[in-house]
């Protein structure tokens, strides 16, 4: 095994992956003082720094891989089947990566001005408050389930631009340096306790012109016309922001398959005859109906994948009903994973819940992780149906497609 201290390779992606690979068992090792600690010690994050996972999606011109969402789903579920925290930061600080692309080019260089492996913390949802003054714009917000914060270099807040008189102007997004932010500690949750998502907190922050990003046109997909030079970064917004949280939950799914079938043979199945678990018809069935959830889960996460990167290659904006079925997909990919965790739990019996088990880790990270108000399986099940029918969609319904 190729030791996290050795020099990598990290030309592609696929050398990303391998090398993710081979971190996997640290990862693993590390992932119970990672909760303890409520964040991600320096040691892992400067191990998934050396093998790539955070500049698959940095723009290549400044050292980036800009894959595509497949590898950066991929990139988050090896992640998860170490550590569910540790691929939850990796996963957000990719997305706002790529959502770096939108912005000016002066932005950028900024941004990657010490290479192409800055951590970026963000969260859409308008946080924050901006006023139009001389050069840029004073912003002063609060954003609390700030992933990937604690190891940020910059922060993406999504807020209100207002102008003197209170009314609003335009919704944006600004990108702010971590001199210019704290963070609050708030982060005292059930599951993903290893994430940090604390609060970022920023007041009356000076953000100059070009670290502002109006959200209006991204949301309508103006950056698939006005980005003839990258087909990564041509990619719809709603689509990758929901569908790069599933990468972890497939990470998930995969590692609990695997705890649960490999102890099969070792363990016996309480106040019954079997010796082990692995001789049992009903255990039996019960492994298979979850690994076909799990390989359920990533034929819908990879469909849609495909479907966004078709789309980004054609330069074209995905329609109305192709970006309510992404979110089926979505919905789809996450219900099957939570579903096969409960039967991996109901298999395993009371001892799934042991401290010393990392089964109970992972059900509660997963837990924790799907309901993220990005990708809520109902809500985008219900955007699917009316698409379907023809139904005018409302923001309150669906927010971000």
């Amino acid at each position: 095994m190729t030791s996290s201290t050795e020099v990598q390779s990290v030309e592609t992606g696929v050398d990303v992956l391998d090398n993710l690979r081979a971190l996997v068992p640290e990862l693993k090792a590390n992932a119970f003082e990672n909760e303890k600690a409520r964040r991600l010690s320096e040691d892992t994050v400067d191990a998934l720094r050396r093998a790539g996972a955070f500049r698959v999606a940095a723009p290549k011109r400044f050292g980036g891989l800009e894959t595509n969402l497949r590898t950066m789903l991929d990139v988050s579920a090896i992640i998860a089947e170490g550590d569910a925290g540790a691929s939850w930061v990796t996963t957000l600080s990719n997305v706002n990566d790529w959502a770096v692309g939108l912005y000016d080019d002066q932005a950028q260089a900024e941004v990657y001005a010490d290479g192409p492996d800055a951590i970026i913390a963000g969260v859409v949802s308008p946080g924050g408050t901006a006023r139009p003054v001389p050069g840029g714009y004073l912003v002063s917000g609060t954003w609390p389930y700030a992933s990937a914060s604690l190891h940020s270099n910059w922060f993406t807040g999504g807020l209100l631009i207002n102008d003197d008189d209170g009314d609003l102007l335009d919704q944006g997004m600004a990108l702010i340096p971590r001199s210019d932010y704290r963070i609050d500690d708030t982060w005292f949750v059930a599951g993903m306790r290893a994430s940090g998502s604390n609060t970022v907190v920023a007041e009356d922050v000076f953000v100059p012109e070009h670290r502002m990003l109006s959200m209006i046109p991204a949301f309508s997909g103006s950056n698939v016309a006005d980005r003839t030079d990258s087909a990564f970064a041509r990619s719809a917004f709603g689509p990758m922001l929901v569908m790069v949280l599933v990468g972890p939950q497939l990470g998930m799914g995969r590692a609990a398959l695997e705890l649960v079938r490999t102890k099969a043979a070792g363990k016996a199945l309480a106040y019954t005859v079997f010796e082990r678990q692995a001789d049992s018809v009903a255990f039996q069935m019960m492994l298979a109906e979850a690994a076909l959830k799990v390989d359920t889960a990533h034929l819908h996460a990879y469909r849609a994948a495909e479907d966004v990167q078709r789309a980004a290659e054609a330069g074209e904006y995905p329609d109305l009903l192709s970006r309510a079925r992404i979110r089926g997909d979505a919905a789809v990919a996450l219900r099957s994973i939570t579903e096969a965790l409960n039967i991996l739990i109901d298999a395993t019996g009371a001892g799934a819940f042991a401290d010393v088990n990392a089964l109970q880790r992972i059900w509660r990270d997963s837990n924790v992780a799907a309901r993220h108000a990005v990708m809520l399986p109902r809500v985008s099940i219900e955007t699917y149906g009316k698409a379907l029918l023809g139904v005018e969609l409302h923001d309150h319904i669906t927010p971000i497609i």
